[in-house]
């Protein structure tokens, strides 16, 4: 189950710092095609650092072996699969608790205990219905944040460039911030606080702790450890004040709260769901912009769809579930820009993949991104096609690498139903076009974003 694919490259690291030196390591890959060590200590780490990022370091390595490949992460035997048939083979027989607490409470050093496997499912399903409840309590407000970006776009002359990365960006901490933890963050001000540490927790995540600068600079790592604590001291607040009471809005806190889980569990799993669900949020309303100002069709149909649901009345919560293109385009967003290109699991007994035996405490990584631009999966992989969602076979595709359906993560489906709101009122509105000669690169990090600002203009549609 691919739940929490979102935390790619650092649960990696996580499972790498667990089990590293806790059992012994076979320089031996079980006859799995693949690449040896580069180096003893380091493994193949200095070919990931060349290749510029895990996810580009994996699309060689299965271009030259198959869809079933290893290499080394230090002395531990990493086994990665990139295609639909052997994800299938792996993620039925290899049910386990979810990766996503064991790597961020790691990396955040918690300590608490994930729990047996009933304690983990009341606590998926506590976790689902804190994104309903909050979702559905705080539409007038995320339509309002919406509305708010609008008027700020309206304002401008057709020929300014808006920065869209830096504007998707405030507008999640916005949404975010308010729905899951409340009228703390109605105050700018804290809102900037909040992205500012965020900022600094995240991009340690992703970097310090893969290339290990963040031990060697004590000055970042008190950044980072001052910046945690920041965080931890306003959730920890929040917690206080919302125990006990009832509230007209309910955020997503309160589904935590309500529950069986003690103050350090509650704090874990909202700082989590915080820090995920601001950038998942942020990226996936960022790509989702950009792939409509570059193909104008695409757009053209969305704005038909809107505007066939809603006509001249406002946006509700029930009509935006009508909007089924429109989660087709989303869905191909995910898919063209590999939102969340790498997941990973530990091997907890000896498995098997086609003629291939994996052994016990084996890091087993699910590359998504490649899966996800796969020709025998996708047909024309690089074009953004939405239309290709109708296709029920490709949905159930799309579920199974956990994008979609019962396996989708609850971050991810916050972030689907927030940029929904946002394109529904933005499209009605406004043409969204593409800067002549701008060229997007792609930096693939824990989630994937662009290398620079990517820039957009807008005009009316009346």
């Amino acid at each position: 189950m691919l739940d929490f694919a979102i935390f790619a490259v650092t649960f990696l690291l996580a499972l790498v710092g667990a089990v590293l030196y806790l059992y012994p390591a076979s320089r031996q890959a079980a006859g799995i095609p693949g690449i040896t060590p580069t180096e003893e200590k380091d493994g193949n780490l200095p070919d990931i650092v060349n290749s510029g990022s895990l996810h580009e370091f994996l699309v060689n390595l299965h271009e030259r072996y198959g869809p079933v490949v290893s290499f080394w992460f230090g002395r531990r035997l990493v086994v990665s699969l990139g295609s639909v048939d052997v994800l299938k083979q792996h993620i039925n027989p290899n049910k386990t608790s979810d990766p996503f607490e064991t790597m961020l409470k790691s990396l955040l050093r918690y300590q608490s205990d994930s729990g047996n496997v009933s304690e983990n499912l009341m606590r998926k399903k506590m976790y689902e219905n804190g994104v309903t409840n909050s979702l559905r309590s705080n539409f007038a407000l995320l339509l309002k944040l919406s509305e708010e970006l609008l008027d700020k776009w309206l304002s401008y002359p057709e020929s300014q460039h808006v920065p869209l990365c830096q504007h998707m960006l405030g507008f999640a901490m916005k949404s975010v911030t308010q729905m899951v933890m409340g009228s703390t963050f109605e105050d700018e001000q804290e809102v900037i606080r909040f992205q500012k540490n965020h900022g600094t927790v995240w991009s340690e995540i992703g970097k310090g702790f893969l290339d290990g600068s963040l031990d060697k600079s004590a000055t970042r790592k008190k950044q980072y450890e001052d910046a945690l604590m920041q965080l931890e001291s306003i959730l920890k607040k929040i917690i206080k004040e919302r125990k006990g009471r009832n509230f007209s809005e309910h955020i997503f806190i309160d589904s935590l709260v309500q529950g069986d889980l003690n103050d350090q569990q509650i704090l874990e799993d909202s700082m989590i769901f915080s820090l995920a669900s601001c950038i998942i949020t942020a990226k996936l309303c960022t790509w989702a912009v950009c792939f409509l100002t570059t193909y104008e069709e695409v757009q053209r149909k969305l704005y038909e769809e809107i505007d066939q649901v809603f006509g001249k009345g406002p946006v509700t919560p029930e009509n935006i579930e009508e909007l089924r293109y429109c989660r087709q385009v989303l869905c191909e967003t995910v898919r063209t820009a590999r939102l969340t290109p790498v997941s990973a699991r530990l091997q907890d007994i000896e498995g098997k993949i086609d003629k291939f035996i994996i052994p016990r405490e084996t890091l087993v990584l699910y590359a998504l991104g490649v899966v996800l631009q796969d020709p025998s999966t996708w047909p024309s992989p690089y074009k953004f096609d939405p239309e290709r969602f109708d296709d029920e076979s490709v949905m159930k595709t799309f579920s199974l690498l956990g994008f979609s359906g019962t396996q989708e993560c609850p971050e991810l489906r916050f972030a689907y139903m927030v940029t929904t709101v946002l394109l529904s009122v933005l499209v009605r509105r406004l043409h969204l076009l593409s800067v002549e000669g701008q060229v997007i690169e792609t930096k693939y990090e824990l989630v994937t974003s662009s290398k620079e600002e990517a820039w957009i203009t807008v005009s009316k549609r009346y």
